[in-house]
């Protein structure tokens, strides 16, 4: 079977691709040295900053800044590493993750919100952005959603 053939099954047949698979291991690290180094938010920081600083540009640079939106709308939520990348999190709980379009080869950068969020807006709302650039309009709203998620 040839590679352009195997990949497309390996999609289509539901198995994970290879930047899933890394993903889902890097989460597994994550967990353990969570466990090894305990719980506080200027560790868990410091490895948000790494993580940023190891992404490639465009991504590293829309990271960094949604970092500081993010911690500047709502001081109370912790960093912390989610599947390789920026997340931050409301009593252990990932509120709102940024997802850079290096880390799976997708055409945009995205900024999610899980479900404990709560951005509920009658019966749909949407929970992921995608970002290709910040604007003074953008980080106004990104900034509003993360201070309503975080209530």
């Amino acid at each position: 079977m040839s590679e352009t053939k195997k990949d497309a099954t390996d999609e289509s047949s539901g198995v994970f691709t290879a930047e899933e698979k890394a993903a889902m291991k890097e989460r597994a690290n994550e967990v353990k040295a969570e466990k090894k180094r305990g719980k506080g938010k200027e560790s868990d920081e410091q490895a948000v900053l790494a993580k940023i600083a190891e992404l490639t540009e465009p991504d590293r640079s829309l990271a960094g800044r949604l970092h500081e939106i993010i911690l500047e709308a709502a001081p109370d939520l912790a960093p912390k590493t989610w599947y390789g990348m920026p997340g931050y999190a409301k009593d252990g709980k990932v509120l709102v993750f940024f997802q850079g379009a290096d880390k799976f080869k997708t055409r945009y950068a995205t900024l999610g919100f899980n479900d404990s969020a709560k951005l509920d807006d009658g019966s749909m709302w949407p929970n992921a952005y995608a970002l290709t650039e910040l604007t003074t309009a953008n980080e106004a709203k990104i900034a509003e959603l993360v201070e309503k998620a975080a209530r």
